[in-house]
């Protein structure tokens, strides 16, 4: 084997670290679209948590740690649940296919464009921590810091089932919107990450126990109160790892097939 044959062989970890640089290049230089995507969470935030704050009649902090977490879980829902649309631009361009005739690892073309969306959670979670810091939330560091890397990995994960979803509609973009929004905000109102679920109806919570986005908030709540030894950070972290490991094997397997 020469020289050139063996730099250009696929190898999944540098070519897994070239597809991160090219997918965080278009976001480096134009962030607005990561500034845009704080909106939905911001108007939350603004709108929905005063409401929390007068109905509950507890004080702002204490209505802000149980709400704060749950917005930082929906930036990942709905950020990472979207990102298969940029696939499926790519593929409409062409560019998706140029790709697949590159010397690259097809793991590495999926585990790269999941990596990239760990950037843009810890950005829009720092940004959303910041701005209720001053309305009485309290910052646990650890806390935080576990927080963020539970987030990063159920974003993997997710992210990663929106681009197999994207590879299995293909062009149909109606599709993958409606198959996208039929799964996202049943996860979200089962989740409690808006409304608590405890004087819901029976069937709600049962649902809702089997919810890995439930588990995931819980944790959050408990991890950013400090308590790093709560059982539901335990269950949370074992939904995230679910998540992560279910999305990559199913994301791998789609672009393997698509090559």
């Amino acid at each position: 084997m020469t020289m050139n044959e063996t730099l250009v062989r696929p190898n999944l970890v540098r070519d897994t670290r070239n597809v991160l640089a090219r997918e965080l290049k278009p976001v480096v230089r134009d962030p607005f679209t990561l500034i845009f995507s704080l909106l939905q969470p911001l108007v939350f935030l603004g709108l929905f948590g005063p409401l929390l704050v007068g109905s509950s009649g507890q004080p702002a902090g204490e209505t802000l740690a149980w709400f704060v977490p749950g917005v930082l879980v929906m930036i990942v829902l709905f950020g990472t649940g979207a990102t298969g649309s940029n696939l499926q631009y790519e593929m409409m361009t062409g560019s998706h296919e140029r790709t697949l005739v590159a010397p690259l690892a097809r793991s590495s073309l999926l585990v790269g464009r999941a990596l990239k969306e760990i950037a843009p959670i810890v950005i829009q979670a720092l940004v959303i921590v910041l701005i209720a810091w001053p309305f009485g939330f309290a910052i646990h560091v650890g806390g935080l810091l576990i927080g963020l890397a539970l987030l990063a990995v159920f974003g993997v994960g997710l992210g990663s089932l929106s681009y197999s979803l994207a590879l299995a509609t293909k062009d149909r973009e109606w599709l993958f919107w409606g198959v996208q929004q039929s799964l996202i905000f049943p996860l979200l109102i089962l989740s409690g990450m808006l409304m608590p679920l405890d004087d819901g109806p029976a069937w709600m919570r049962a649902v809702a126990s089997v919810n890995p986005v439930n588990w995931i908030v819980q944790a959050e709540r408990a991890l950013f109160a400090g308590d790093l030894g709560s059982s539901t950070v335990l269950w949370g972290a074992v939904s995230a790892i679910a998540v992560a490991v279910v999305g990559l094997i199913v994301g791998v397997r789609s672009i393997r097939r698509s090559s």
